[in-house]
């Protein structure tokens, strides 16, 4: 079963910084549209950050600023540097293409804010 793998998160205090890391098979990424995602106790999982394959970039509101989403089309891997976390960001992370396919969900990392 193809799927994405995401990794790199953990607890960190308000204002901290931490990177996600997403890895992938060459057939689901190279060429794509890539996204992060998140999905907080109790909300439904939403799109935070895109970059397409030429690598333009597109951010939500609430991170935008704080956020930084990029790829190494050489590796097949997506980061996510997380800056000024803050307890609102704590979420389940998710990478997907974008738009994001169904089958290709993988079990996200966890990212706890504390105050």
């Amino acid at each position: 079963q193809v799927q994405f793998v995401e990794s790199g998160g953990g607890l960190v205090q308000t204002g901290g910084s931490l990177r996600l890391s997403c890895g992938a098979s060459g057939s689901i990424f190279s060429g794509y549209g890539m996204g992060w995602y998140r999905q907080a106790p109790g909300k439904q999982r939403s799109e935070i950050a895109r970059i397409l394959s030429g690598g333009s970039t597109n951010y939500v509101d609430s991170v935008r600023g704080r956020f930084t989403i990029s790829r190494d089309n050489v590796k097949n891997m997506l980061y996510l540097q997380q800056n000024s976390l803050k307890p609102e960001d704590t979420a389940v992370y998710y990478c997907n293409q974008w738009p994001p396919r169904g089958g290709y969900w993988g079990q996200g990392t966890q990212v706890t804010v504390s105050s």
